[in-house]
């Protein structure tokens, strides 16, 4: 992989860590670097040991299932609200499905032992893990849900919303080709979803790029995965949960939550 590695600087541009409190960001971007992804490039192998979780910020990374035959189908789509890789907190390692940068752009990537340890902390970084692992899981199975009752046309227009929430603007990068290995569907049938909705006036499509020109037009098309899988990852954070350093306080010193010394509270 052709990489330019840089320390992560100044605020989180990942939403999931944006959800840390400022104490646990300042120790946790110490072990941040940021990796340069181009799009089609291979982030981890089916059944490949997973060394680095992947936080992305401006980048939209694929994990697909793969086919004895090769073939694969997405599973889920990550971007900057959330990490690639939490079998490293689940007990795993082995990746159980080859995960591809879907457009390119820029990840944080922080080692296995320092994302294990920092769930071992608990807190925040524990739970926001865990909540973002829940609909993750829910995304999965919607999915599993929506590759099977609804029509390809409705699955294309999902693609494209779920793609818009992860990048900066309404142009997508993505051949018919591409998309169609993507959904795991036959190339024709792409070709035909797409044609009736650039006729609908919703996208303009043009040598691989496709402009959204109508988002309400094209959710209008979608089916209603694409509305549950939004919802779980609009789940607001609690942040006052953790609003407290836990670092143990020096003896005398005042207690955060009122005033007194832990001494007294003791």
């Amino acid at each position: 992989m052709s990489s330019r590695f840089i320390p992560a600087v100044g605020d989180p541009q990942n939403k999931l860590l944006a959800g840390l409190p400022a104490f646990d960001w300042k120790r946790v971007k110490r072990y941040l670097s940021v990796l340069e992804t181009p799009a089609g490039e291979t982030l981890c192998e089916l059944e490949s040991r997973l060394d680095y979780a992947y936080f992305p910020t401006t980048s939209i990374i694929s994990v697909r299932d793969v086919a004895n035959d090769g073939a694969s189908t997405e599973v889920a789509t990550i971007g900057n609200e959330g990490v690639v890789g939490v079998s490293l907190i689940l007990g795993g390692g082995i990746t159980a499905n080859r995960v591809v940068v879907q457009s390119d752009g820029q990840v944080y990537r922080l080692k296995r032992e320092i994302l294990q340890e920092e769930f071992s902390r608990g807190g925040a970084m524990q739970h926001l893990l865990l909540r973002f692992t829940h609909a993750l899981l829910a995304q999965i199975s919607q999915m599993a849900v929506c590759n099977r009752r609804h029509s390809i046309d409705q699955q294309v227009c999902r693609w494209l919303l779920m793609s818009l929430d992860r990048l900066a603007s309404n142009e997508l990068t993505m051949t018919h080709e591409m998309l169609a290995n993507t959904l795991g569907v036959r190339r024709e049938g792409i070709t035909e979803a797409a044609h009736k909705l650039q006729s609908a006036g919703f996208i303009a499509y043009r040598r691989g790029r496709i402009t959204v020109l109508d988002r309400i037009g094209v959710e209008g098309c979608s089916c209603e995965c694409y509305r549950v899988m939004r919802r779980e990852y609009d789940r607001p954070p609690r942040p006052h949960l953790y609003a407290i350093d836990p670092t143990p306080l020096e003896p005398g010193a005042a207690h955060p939550c009122s005033g007194r010394s832990q001494l007294e509270i003791a």
